[in-house]
């Protein structure tokens, strides 16, 4: 009976320490997406900028 009480104690040890570690996984990957996302955001506020400057340029293009 007290090896049996050891063993589940033991398995309930490793299963808080997984939980915890996958919390803390969890959360800097929520943190990781947030940045990436932040990034994108950036890129593309670049990129529409770029599309807009080449607009200008085409259309300043005279019609030959």
């Amino acid at each position: 009976m007290l090896e049996e009480l050891d063993s589940l104690e033991n398995k309930l040890a490793q299963l808080v320490a997984r939980y915890q570690t996958t919390r803390e996984e969890n959360l800097r990957l929520r943190q990781q997406v947030l940045a990436l996302e932040d990034a994108n955001k950036q890129l593309g506020e670049r990129l529409s900028e770029a599309r807009g400057k080449v607009e200008t340029l085409f259309n300043q293009l005279p019609d030959e």
